[in-house]
């Protein structure tokens, strides 16, 4: 699963709003002082106040991409803390929201600090945090939301909205082992060689010195080039606009009789298995036939099912997990996007 640190970059990037929820992303519950908790009784009871963590520093939350890929994100301290100067800096402490939907008056952060120390007053309210942890007090004079939302635990915690940059800190290799060399970050290209170590240093050669060839096949014949040149031949015809950068990509390498791995053969099983309905000889302009082309064609399905029975693996794999051939996705733009709860995502 991707990781990325959540970052400030420029002016653009802040915390804009503070929400009450009921699940907050950070789990952790804020306290509030009423005639119920004894605990803060030397805290006047009239004052209808609230503490609790806004943001925990170093904590992985789980975020969901548009087409359903999970992946993680987290703030270090440095950058928790600077949120939150830049919070009472903007002057935003009246800034709130009721479950990340709509604006509320009556909910002021009346003070705010990151706790520095084991000896941090947050500790007085029974609060056990990690260090770096922005914790905020609020004074709540709107009695309908003491009452409806807070005393009857409707919502239980604080959750942030904001704008974030993103930085890959830790990708996988199933999200990114079809990508070209040249389009590979830092992070991803380490993923690659630890991988690639890894993997040779399971072979049982590698102990004894000998010399170790990474395992790859070029006898697909000219019917596969050929199909791969004549995809190619027509997408530049339809503008470009048929198949994924991934597709592209492998019309390229097929094209030139370059040598492919196991992975890519199974990747060209399952994906011309599947694409093979959207095949039509009498419409060359279609992206269905292009696609297909691309990858192949009839003689890469027919050689990709015949190379994957040599080897042992069209049993375990008839009707296969294998990953697909679409694009997984691209990292945002400039890897930014509305953050409301760390739940739901506006880009």
């Amino acid at each position: 699963m991707k990781l990325y640190e959540l970052q400030i970059q420029d002016n653009e990037d802040e915390i804009f709003a503070i929400s009450l929820v009921e699940n907050p992303a950070i789990e952790s519950d804020f306290m509030y002082f009423g005639k119920e908790t004894e605990m803060f009784a030397a805290v006047d009871n009239d004052k209808h106040m609230l503490i609790g963590a806004i943001l925990i520093p170093d904590k992985k939350i789980i975020r969901v991409e548009a087409d359903g890929t999970p992946y993680e994100v987290f703030f270090t301290k440095e950058t928790v803390a600077k949120l939150a100067q830049n919070y009472l800096a903007k002057k935003y402490t009246d800034q709130a929201t009721l479950e990340h939907d709509s604006k509320i008056k009556g909910v002021t952060l009346v003070e705010s600090w990151v706790k520095d120390g084991q000896f941090d007053k947050s500790n007085n309210y029974g609060l056990n945090l990690p260090k770096g942890t922005w914790v905020g007090m609020f004074k709540i004079t709107d009695d309908k939301i003491w009452k409806d939302y807070i005393k009857t635990g409707k919502v239980k915690g604080f959750s942030i909205e904001g704008l974030f940059s993103h930085k890959l800190v830790k990708a996988s290799i199933e999200e990114i082992i079809d990508k070209e060399v040249m389009e590979l970050s830092d992070v991803e290209a380490n993923v690659i060689l630890s991988h690639l170590k890894a993997l040779i240093k399971k072979d049982k050669r590698y102990g004894k010195g000998q010399r170790i060839e990474m395992e790859s096949y070029s006898d697909y014949g000219n019917g596969i080039s050929n199909n791969a040149k004549k995809g190619i031949e027509l997408n530049l015809k339809n503008n470009n606009k048929c198949a994924t950068p991934v597709g592209k990509i492998r019309a390229q390498q097929l094209a030139k009789g370059e040598p492919i791995s196991v992975e890519t053969i199974k990747r060209m099983y399952s994906y011309l298995s599947r694409a093979e309905v959207y095949y039509d000889e009498t419409d060359m302009n279609a992206c269905g036939t292009i696609s297909f082309l691309l990858w192949g064609g009839k003689a890469g399905l027919a050689y990709s099912r015949n190379k994957l029975k040599e080897l042992g693996l069209i049993e375990a794999e008839a009707n296969p997990s294998i990953p697909n051939s679409s694009y997984p996705g691209e990292t945002p733009k400039k890897n930014k996007y509305i953050h409301p709860a760390l739940i739901g995502q506006k880009k």
